[in-house]
């Protein structure tokens, strides 16, 4: 039984069961349209489900962080169980119901249900994951959220398949099944490193509203805010900005449908590099420096590209676009893994899956903020997806403003003092 209790066994190998499971609400796209036809609502109205899951996957996260770090068996049990609930509610939905009444069930479940396993599994393994990985606590989150970013270039075309051949219920029957043996085997593994007791807490209660009183915990609240808002205004929209672009480039137009893959892999690529790469700095808000800069950088380059041409879209400018996808997924995926050893530089690891809890209520809110934002520019200006470049420049500009100035205090004794006030 002792070769059991390794970091692997204990920490890596159950967080990338729960997180490839759960990292497949990015899959959304792949069965949106079918669920729209088989229940007769508009892919609008559905696309609702997909912002409620993400909400409630950023909000339970906020909320669960007091249990996630009493109890992780008892967290990933609730995950594992709301999750693959989620999943077949969603199914028999799109079975047995139409129109309004199926579009609130998936609601409640898809949106509803699973997200608050998402939120619960996406926060239980990370503190675990630090504890084994003490020195290479950056590595340790990518390896987790990595397994988040490659759950969609993994199911894709696993969920194409089952659509194709059974049906888009069956899929959801079939895979919530998987899912569940997956994360259950996560929550029998799962365990804390031998000897490490959480401090008694009875006497005292976290108030998280304390914590944004704190400059430093706002600051990295905003950011990670804006690099998810302005990853979801491009990421949900990349399939459409692709095909505008190459629309009359017959040379280039055939590439357009394996791009999302090679983006998805970059996406996965910058969850585990930028957090492993932080390792090695002396600042782990470095890699948000990065982050902004280069998508700062690449999207001003499009955008005069697009203005040297006169609007015209050449063969250089798609590549171009081709890269700003690249580079905001390698962003956004580093963006997640990079935040949790963020706040244990700034915080400590006392509280941590509290302070990440409550920093991925910023997922909740861009979830809802990001992709709808796109919506209403394209409405806006006649389906026009440059003025979705002006806006995220802009607010990556305002990301890198914000990082710099209230990003960088690193002292841990007095962010402390900020956590007593939070009690």
């Amino acid at each position: 039984m002792s070769k059991l209790n390794n970091k692997w066994v204990r920490a890596a190998i159950p967080a990338l069961l729960i997180h490839c499971s759960i990292g497949t609400v990015y899959c959304w796209s792949t069965f949106k349209e079918a669920i729209a036809t088989k229940i007769g609502m508009s892919t609008f109205a559905v696309g609702w489900a997909f912002s409620l899951a993400i909400f409630f996957l950023g909000m339970s996260a906020a909320f669960a962080g007091r249990m996630v770090e009493k109890d992780i068996k008892k967290s990933s049990l609730i995950s594992c169980v709301c999750f693959t609930l989620g999943m077949l509610g969603t199914g028999l939905s799109i079975q047995f119901l139409k129109g309004v009444p199926a579009l609130i069930s998936i609601f409640i479940c898809y949106g509803c249900i699973m997200g608050i396993g998402l939120g619960i599994g996406y926060l239980t393994p990370v503190k675990t994951l630090m504890l084994w990985f003490d020195k290479q606590k950056g590595l340790a989150t990518g390896i987790s959220i990595m397994g988040f970013g490659l759950a969609k270039a993994i199911a894709t075309p696993i969920m194409e398949l089952i659509q194709k051949n059974l049906g888009i219920s069956q899929m959801f029957y079939i895979l919530g099944a998987v899912y569940f043996i997956m994360m259950f085997i996560g929550h029998l593994l799962l365990k804390k490193p031998y000897g490490w007791l959480e401090k008694d807490e009875a006497k005292s209660e976290f108030r998280p509203l304390s914590m944004f009183k704190n400059k430093t915990f706002l600051g990295i609240w905003l950011i990670f805010f804006i690099n998810i808002h302005c990853g979801l205004a491009l990421i949900t929209y990349e399939k459409q900005i692709l095909n505008e672009t190459f629309r009359n480039m017959a040379i280039l137009a055939t590439m357009v449908s394996l791009i999302p893959s090679i983006t998805a892999a970059f996406n996965a690529l910058g969850r585990i590099g930028y957090s492993t790469i932080s390792d090695k700095m002396k600042d782990r808000n470095t890699v948000y420096k990065i982050i902004f800069i280069s998508c700062i950088l690449i999207t001003g380059l499009a955008l005069s590209l697009f203005a040297i041409k006169n609007g015209h879209k050449s063969i250089g400018y798609g590549i171009i676009v081709i890269l700003l996808l690249v580079i905001v997924n390698l962003g956004y995926g580093g963006g997640f893994s990079t935040l949790p050893a963020l706040l244990s530089s700034r915080f400590g690891m006392d509280k941590i899956s509290k302070i990440h809890g409550l920093a991925l209520s910023a997922w909740a809110f861009a979830g809802i903020t990001g992709n709808n934002m796109s919506e209403l520019i394209l409405k806006s200006t006649n389906r026009t997806y440059d003025y979705i470049l002006i806006a995220t420049l802009i607010l990556y500009v305002i990301a890198f403003i914000i990082d710099i100035t209230m990003v960088k205090d690193k002292n841990i004794k007095k962010n402390k003092k900020i956590l007593k006030n939070a009690n």
